[in-house]
């Protein structure tokens, strides 16, 4: 069925992309998504892919080529991060309209300014409404197992819409691990080859991305929010069939020794087995904490995370991105708008961590819990707290 080996999270992803038989590339150059690429097109390059890569000068160009490829059939695949993911912005809204089955990686880094190449969640909570499926990975067997799971959610004839995997920049794009690969015949049998429902033919002439006068858009919009949210149930009945397969099964939300805990962490991303030694250590010592870790942003798994977090008392929710002038940084404001439904609601407190790649310790979970019940005892003089600020 496969085998177990060492590699690079990103030259994993390529090999992901690979076996998933990407037929059409188009990417530009970014820290520190550029191994994902530069892979790939060395695997054309020597023949081991049979695909088409374009070269492009931009990032914006580059999604602008995707829509292109993935409007004539071809499956489509791209990576960038930061502000490649902000030069796109304008171009990502037309993907996902068109409803157009592109995967793409985004390894997740600060934005600018100051200009930072180190890791945090501010690229993509900036595009959080683009109305892509978003979901995030915390290490690089997650990381190639979503990757190939990813063409076959979005290339599912009820939800046709791009697909981001997102990974932590440097943190878990650069480092070696021990993955369970998968052959291709086992891929082959999971993944059948695209069959589009619509292609741009010039012998049999369709529109795409038509004009829409004010008495249709909001029905266009309508439309596509509900398709968006019955995405779910086909992104976890793939989950379920992966599983079978390969025995890796994954949740909208995972728990992390979560029973019965009075207090839970919340986070995103690779920080969460970080935060997995904290609960470990916090719960030798005789505390009531767990963890709750969210991997499926868009759609937003209202019902699960409500059951996950109806039974607990203080929630600590780990953004890694800032909202500036908001009330609330971006999964923060998200959680508590879930919880608002929800006639016993647990106290929400919310801290921003590992900004602009500052590194998040063990002992900065243990920390920051300590700082929580500290917060909640003597009531919470602010809304959300950048953990760690020095002066």
């Amino acid at each position: 069925m496969g085998h177990r080996k060492g590699m690079e999270v990103s030259i994993a992803v390529s090999h992901a992309v690979a076996l998933a038989r990407a037929e059409a590339i188009a990417a530009y150059p970014i820290t520190p998504q550029t191994h994902i690429v530069e892979h790939l097109s060395s695997m054309v390059a020597n023949g081991e892919l049979e695909a088409e890569f374009v070269n492009v000068e931009s990032e914006h160009s580059a999604m602008s080529a995707c829509i292109g490829m993935s409007a004539t059939g071809a499956r489509t695949y791209t990576a960038t991060s930061s502000q490649g993911l902000a030069l796109m912005h304008e171009i990502l809204f037309i993907a996902s309209a068109l409803r157009l089955p592109i995967v793409m990686t985004v390894a997740n880094r600060a934005l600018s300014g100051p200009l930072s190449i180190w890791n945090d969640h501010s690229d993509i909570m900036a595009a959080k409404d683009i109305g892509w499926i978003q979901i995030f990975v915390k290490n690089g067997q997650e990381a190639f197992d979503h990757t190939i799971m990813a063409f076959k959610i979005a290339e599912n004839s009820k939800v046709l819409l791009p697909t981001i995997i997102n990974l932590d920049g440097f943190i878990l794009t650069h480092v070696v691990e021990a993955m369970n690969f998968v052959d291709q015949a086992l891929v082959d049998k999971f993944l059948p080859p695209y069959s589009p429902r619509h292609t741009l033919d010039p012998k049999s002439p369709v529109t795409m991305g038509a004009f829409a006068m004010p008495e249709i858009y909001t029905e266009v919009k309508m439309k596509h929010q509900v398709t968006l949210m019955d995405s779910y149930q086909h992104i976890t009945a793939v989950w379920d069939e992966w599983a079978k397969l390969t025995d890796r099964a994954y949740q909208p939300v995972e728990r992390y020794k979560a029973d019965n805990a009075s207090t839970l962490f919340l986070t995103m991303g690779c920080l969460g087995e970080v935060a997995e030694i904290a609960v470990d250590e916090l719960q030798a010592a005789g505390e009531s904490v767990g963890l709750i870790e969210l991997r499926l942003w868009r759609p937003f798994p209202f019902a699960e995370l409500r059951a996950a977090l109806a039974g607990a008392n203080l929630v600590i929710i780990c953004d890694r991105a800032l909202s500036p002038g908001g009330a609330a940084p971006p999964v923060l404001a998200e959680v508590r708008s879930a919880l608002y439904a929800l006639s016993h609601r647990p106290q929400t407190l919310g801290y921003i961590i590992g900004l602009g790649g500052r590194d998040v310790s063990p002992e900065s979970f243990k920390d920051i819990y300590a700082k929580a019940r500290m917060e909640v005892a003597q009531g919470p003089s602010q809304e959300f707290y950048l953990y760690g600020v020095r002066g």
